[in-house]
């Protein structure tokens, strides 16, 4: 993923609290309502009217769920399954998770950068070692935690067919949630699947395609919310989630209901 214009963002999306990140309110006295983190890359963070259509599919996620489950996005531009632990964000979502929270895990684009020793994991090694602290951390807490395979970029081969583009690393993630019992959402095949139904041109009214800029790996609206239904729906089929937890699987969601706020400042 390019960093130029994202990494602004990410700056801003790393000055945000807590309570802030969290979409959703905490109930007023009474239980604790659960909470479902999410950790991860700038395909699934919170953009900013700067980035706008930039959408991260952690921003729709919240219209599939009800409201006795809030989301709290601390995905951030940018990041891998090690930098995302090496600046201490992993700390972060572990000091304010609880018992019955979920840490919902979706990393490999940035893994996947050779070139940068900050961010490069090997699949069947180090990806698999910093993916595991993510679920030895959650579950030491009382946390449930779900491995997701990553949203596939907009990649089609001469004769129209959409091309994986992630290598070994859903294998590898695989392998892990099967080794460890976690839950996996396997959001790297869906993608995939949903993009080959749409096609070459389809699927650009899917991705942050603009006047100025075209871009095969970040999300319009559409597309941002086209992948949190995918999500949801793994969630309910893997049975983290149960049917009074979803709403709207099969509901058109409006573009209106996606929002960009302002940048926050240090």
């Amino acid at each position: 993923m390019s960093l130029s214009r994202r990494q602004l963002t990410s700056a801003a999306v790393a000055s945000i609290p807590l309570a802030f990140a969290a979409t959703g309110t905490a109930q007023a006295g009474g239980r604790h309502p659960r909470t479902l983190y999410i950790a991860g890359d700038s395909t699934a963070a919170q953009k900013y009217s700067d980035a706008a259509p930039e959408t991260g599919w952690g921003m729709a996620l919240p219209f599939f769920l009800r409201h006795n489950l809030r989301v709290a996005n601390h995905a951030v531009n940018g990041r891998s399954s090690k930098s995302f632990v090496d600046e201490g964000r992993l700390d972060v979502v572990l000091g304010a998770i609880r018992p019955g929270d979920f840490l919902l895990v979706q990393f490999a684009h940035n893994d996947e950068k050779d070139e940068d020793p900050t961010r490069y994991t090997e699949p069947w090694t180090t990806y698999q070692e910093y993916l595991r602290m993510y679920v030895d951390g959650a579950r030491a807490r009382g946390a449930r935690p779900v491995l997701a395979t990553p949203v596939e970029r907009r990649r089609f081969d001469a004769a129209g067919n959409a091309v994986p583009s992630h290598g070994e690393y859903p294998a590898a993630m695989r392998a892990l949630a099967r080794r460890e019992g976690v839950a996996l959402l396997d959001v790297q095949a869906l993608s995939l699947a949903l993009w080959q139904r749409l096609g070459a041109e389809g699927t650009k009214a899917y991705f942050n395609w603009t006047a100025t800029e075209q871009d095969n790996t970040h999300f319009n609206p559409p597309g941002a919310i086209a992948v949190a239904r995918l999500v949801a729906r793994e969630l309910l089929r893997g049975r983290v989630l149960a049917h009074r937890d979803v709403r709207r699987l099969d509901e058109e969601i409006p573009e209106s209901w996606i929002s960009w706020p302002a940048p926050a400042t240090a």
